[in-house]
């Protein structure tokens, strides 16, 4: 009989979902005995309240980071909230109920905290046995993640584990995977022919330019510094679904000294991080962990107050990357590690090493072995 394998996420454009499909995948790349859905939670609960807390979401991270900074696991809010999802719980119990009995899953995996709860309150009230897993994308756990009917946890570091542990999770429900990406980046690429696919020089190497799925960050500044520097080097920016940004980015392009490929949102991020030396960058957890297994040397920009900023806290102290604080030192980063070769390496063996490439397929595995 087939396994049933729920997973959820919330919104399309995140490192969530990003980190459910590459769960999903691996399911299917071990086994043929399981059947999977993916559900986008807060659109199949709540479609109208979603457009509003996204588009509120991205307006707080473009004009005021600092007010996230302060909500991110702020235990004043945590407290102050609790009441309000409660109420939200409740109120998408018949909905959950509908999608489980429909489903039927035997595990249901959730790469974020809000279905998290939801699935979690479910089997309290119902006194259900199903198995719910965890997975946290962020190096950074905050408080939203503690249930007592969550039956293991899926963490990227012993300090994530740690922190939650300190939250009153039991230390009997971690698994150390690292966090799930898919398992395309950790095949060796057909690096001279995608060059030439691009019509780069495989005589110079690429600097990756990237703002996340939703192109943040001051992608035109680092564009513009990176084009007066002195050294020979090509540029590849991934603008993601900043539509404003790719337009602009297209526009200058002959104009930009360095020969620059301009990308909007892109499936081949595996290959453009396979032909590239390092990565400019926000510190998602998902791209970071992408970067790594492709070993690149990482420099980050603009840090969002929060699960960006310890994400950064947390690979700096690794010696995975580097933090920009002023954005004119990237020329100065970049021309340093292009003109030291040794440099440029030591760092990309340090991602290489602090990798975890086969992430989702562990969670994959031991969530099978848990239901069989």
């Amino acid at each position: 009989m087939k396994k049933h394998i729920l997973l959820m996420y919330i919104s399309k454009n995140s490192g969530h979902y990003h980190a459910s499909h590459a769960i999903e995948k691996a399911f299917h790349e071990l086994s043929d005995d399981v059947e999977t859905l993916n559900v986008d939670s807060f659109c199949y609960t709540n479609p109208i309240l979603e457009k509003i807390v996204n588009k509120a979401y991205m307006e707080i991270i473009k004009k005021k980071p600092e007010v996230w900074g302060y909500l991110y696991d702020n235990p004043r809010v945590v407290e102050k909230t609790q009441r309000l999802r409660d109420s939200i719980h409740k109120y998408n119990s018949h909905k959950t109920k509908n999608l489980l009995d429909r489903f039927k899953p035997h595990a249901v995996i959730c790469t974020q905290a809000f279905p998290c709860g939801i699935i979690a309150d479910y089997k309290k009230t119902h006194g259900s046995s199903l198995l719910l897993a965890g997975v946290l994308t962020d190096y950074a756990p905050h408080s939203y993640w503690v249930y007592d009917s969550v039956d293991v946890y899926f963490v990227p570091s012993e300090e994530t584990r740690e922190k939650l542990i300190s939250n009153g999770v039991s230390p009997d429900k971690f698994k150390l995977t690292g966090i799930p990406i898919e398992s395309k980046f950790k095949k060796i690429i057909a690096k001279d022919k995608i060059i030439d696919s691009l019509n780069l020089s495989p005589r110079e190497p690429v600097v990756l330019v990237m703002g996340g799925s939703q192109g943040f960050g001051p992608i035109r500044e680092i564009m513009n510094i990176l084009n007066n520097l002195a050294i020979k080097f090509q540029i590849v920016v991934v603008a993601g679904g900043n539509k404003k940004l790719y337009r602009y980015l297209k526009k200058h392009t002959l104009r930009f000294s360095k020969k620059t490929i301009v990308y909007g949102y892109t499936e081949n991020i595996d290959e453009l991080m396979g032909i590239s030396s390092l990565i400019i960058s926000k510190p998602g957890g998902i791209t970071i962990s992408e970067a790594a297994a492709k070993g690149l040397a990482v420099l980050i920009i603009k840090p969002i107050p929060g699960h960006e900023q310890m994400n950064t806290d947390h690979l700096v102290e690794n010696k995975i990357a580097i933090k920009i604080d002023n954005l004119q030192d990237v020329g100065v980063f970049v021309k340093e590690l292009l003109s030291n070769p040794s440099a440029l390496k030591n760092m990309q063996e340090r991602a290489k090493a602090f990798s975890r490439p086969n992430s989702a397929h562990d969670i994959a595995q031991t969530v099978l072995e848990k239901v069989m």
